[in-house]
């Protein structure tokens, strides 16, 4: 159950970063209040995860979910460039991610 933790956190990590695009110094509110309960969530997912993972393992795999999500987010919505090296980069994550997962 700690891993489906990790990985909900993980998503609500992307959720965070993907709000600070629109909070606009803090100003934005509804915006800020997403940011807000996204870091809250990812946050408190991950210190739940923690208890039953390796921290380095669980911090890892936490911070890969948001960056690689967070990336696709930005490919998906926002029209930042996918170029070979930037997608095997990606795969690169991604294998990372699965071999912390295994090893732990």
């Amino acid at each position: 159950m700690a891993w489906l933790w990790l990985i909900v956190g993980g998503c609500f990590e992307v959720g965070f970063t993907t709000c600070l695009r629109y909070v606009d110094g803090f100003r934005n509110v509804p915006w800020t209040l997403g940011f807000l309960a996204s870091v809250t969530l990812s946050m408190g997912l991950l210190e739940v995860a923690s208890r039953a993972i390796p921290m380095g393992t669980a911090y890892a795999v936490w911070g890969g979910i948001g960056a690689l999500g967070t990336v696709l987010v930005g490919i998906a919505f926002f029209g930042e460039p996918l170029s070979a090296v930037r997608g095997l980069l990606i795969l690169g994550v991604v294998a990372c991610i699965a071999g912390l997962k295994m090893t732990a």
